[in-house]
């Protein structure tokens, strides 16, 4: 036998070839590495899709379902908190008015203030004549009479028609008598006195000359000549909620 013979590596190679192969095969599909590699990813990928599908998704929309309810839920506590400083201010702007109103009643007559606005027209004049001389003309009230007895609900317009059946007035006939100066000094402080009054149908003469007597003495008085003076004061009051209903009931005057 020669070398060549006994090492003839070309046909044993051949026939290792032709021999089992190292890696599996699996209907008629030898699973080599690259095989292996492609099917674990593509089995990744179908993994991850399954979670992602399964898992991730219903979890995000739950989130988003949360968020919108989160929002929904913030924008009804600011709305809520909006409507409570509404009604805050809405407190503040009814105790205001309130307030505006009972100032405004104020400045209204009422049975109190009529029962002394005679004695306040008294305390005016009074007042006046304190500050002058013994000799000089004194202011005096004369007349002080009440139209009716009690106040009447304005129904005539003559104060606008927006007052009917709102106010009601007391009408009294009034006379002093006293110097010009005196006279005007009265009646601005009519003007300053706590009730709402009226001065309508103002009228003035001059009055008679008057001497008074002090001490079995007559003595003529000096300065300024004395004026009479008449006029009627119209005393304004809210009517009553039980006027205010009496009047809401009752058919409108022809």
């Amino acid at each position: 036998m020669t070398l060549s013979e006994d090492f003839n590596f070309a046909d044993q190679g051949e026939e290792f070839d032709s021999g089992a192969s190292p890696y599996p095969v699996v209907f008629g599909i030898t699973f080599t590495p690259q095989i292996i590699g492609i099917i674990a990813g593509v089995v990744g990928l179908a993994g991850a899709l399954y979670i992602l599908l399964n898992l991730v998704m219903p979890a995000w929309d739950n989130y988003q379902q949360q968020q919108a309810k989160s929002g929904e839920l913030q924008g009804q506590i600011e709305q809520k908190k909006a409507t409570i400083k509404q009604i805050d201010q809405v407190k503040q702007d009814l105790a205001q008015a309130k307030q505006q109103k009972i100032q405004v009643l104020g400045l209204f007559a009422n049975e109190k203030t009529l029962d002394t606005l005679l004695l306040d027209l008294n305390r005016l004049i009074e007042s006046g004549n304190a500050q002058v001389s013994s000799n000089a003309v004194k202011a005096k009230l004369q007349k002080f009479a009440p139209v009716t007895n009690k106040a009447e609900p304005i129904t005539d317009g003559s104060l606008g028609v927006a007052v009917n059946n709102k106010l009601k007035r007391m009408n009294i006939n009034v006379e002093l008598v006293g110097t010009y100066e005196q006279t005007q000094s009265i009646l601005r402080n009519i003007e300053r006195l706590q009730p709402l009054l009226i001065v309508r149908e103002y009228q003035s003469v001059l009055a008679p000359v008057q001497a008074s007597t002090q001490a079995g003495k007559v003595i003529r008085q000096v300065g300024p000549p004395a004026i009479t003076t008449s006029f009627q004061l119209q005393a304004l009051m809210p009517l009553t909620p039980e006027e205010l209903a009496a009047a809401a009931k009752a058919p409108p005057k022809q």
